[in-house]
């Protein structure tokens, strides 16, 4: 294994007890046959003699379009943000390198972007491996932002058997960016990127429905995963967002959804953030895998 410390543990606020470690993992893809990698924060309590043998649960946290692995650590107002939830839950947060824009999915069309495969096979399976985890969906829950936020949803849908709980926030639910409050500039920008993934939008419509977590309600329910979902009042996204949550509720889909002032920004996502990891720390907790 290969593994490079970045942020060290310079990264400390020795009044309130806080020492997180950030690590540079190489993750290299056999399915995209190409190297890649993630960030990983460690809390304080993970290198205590007192937990040596104590497995933690794993927060997977994704990027946005446009960005990269490390944007949780680098673009919040607050460089120390996952740092302290990470110590404050005492959980493993992991931030995988995803498609500059993807919806973290399969391509069916280009044969090197399989990011589904990827983030949760080969992810899940490198820091299972490297890490002293929870390996068990009863201890791993995945969140993300945008586009992050449509593959934090999209993977936790389609594999149940890795995560007990999914968010989203400002997510792009809709992969029909016709849908989005967008300029004409932003659109086309967005088809390029879709169509290097998913065909031109006129020609395959149904895969961009298929591929669309709004349109996975029924796969939802039938989960029965706890679902929590956020999207500021003036972000571009707001009307995808309100119809999936129109959609559970008519289904009755249990979830948690909140509208809050606000855009696409770091300033909302860092404002976000919290609220979603105190909802998974009352599932884990239930679950038995929140470590006191």
């Amino acid at each position: 294994m290969k593994k490079s410390i970045t942020l060290l543990a310079l990264l400390c606020l020795p009044l309130l007890g806080w020492c997180a470690q950030a690590d540079t993992l190489d993750v290299p893809s056999a399915a995209m046959k190409r190297p890649m990698r993630a960030a990983v924060v460690l809390p304080e309590s993970y290198k205590s003699a007192a937990r040596s043998k104590t497995a933690f649960p794993v927060l997977y946290l994704l990027h946005g379009g446009g960005g990269q692995f490390s944007d949780w650590l680098k673009q919040t107002p607050d460089k120390m943000a996952v740092h302290r939830l990470a110590d404050q839950y005492n959980l493993i947060i992991v931030m995988p390198e995803g498609d500059r824009l993807g919806g973290y999915l399969d391509s069916q069309v280009q044969k090197d972007n399989l990011f589904e495969t990827y983030v949760s096979k080969e992810v899940v399976e490198k820091i299972d491996n490297t890490y002293r985890t929870i390996r068990d969906r009863k201890g791993r829950v995945i969140t993300g932002l945008s586009m992050g936020g449509h593959g934090a949803l999209y993977l936790a849908t389609r594999h149940p058997e890795l995560y007990c709980a999914a968010g989203s926030m400002s997510g792009a639910l809709d992969l029909n960016y016709k849908n989005w409050r967008i300029n004409p500039e932003f659109e086309k920008a967005v088809e390029s990127g879709f169509s290097r993934i998913l065909g031109p939008l006129g020609a395959s419509p149904d895969l961009y429905a298929a591929n669309s977590v709004v349109n996975m309600v029924d796969r939802m329910k039938a989960n029965g995963q706890k679902l929590i979902i956020d999207c500021g009042v003036d972000d571009f996204l707001i009307e995808p967002n309100r119809e999936l949550h129109r959609r559970l509720v008519y289904a009755k889909v249990e979830h948690d959804y909140t509208e809050r002032p606000g855009g696409h920004t770091w300033d909302y996502w860092q404002n976000s953030l919290p609220y979603h990891v105190l909802f998974f720390s009352n599932i884990l907790r239930a679950n038995g895998t929140l470590l006191p």
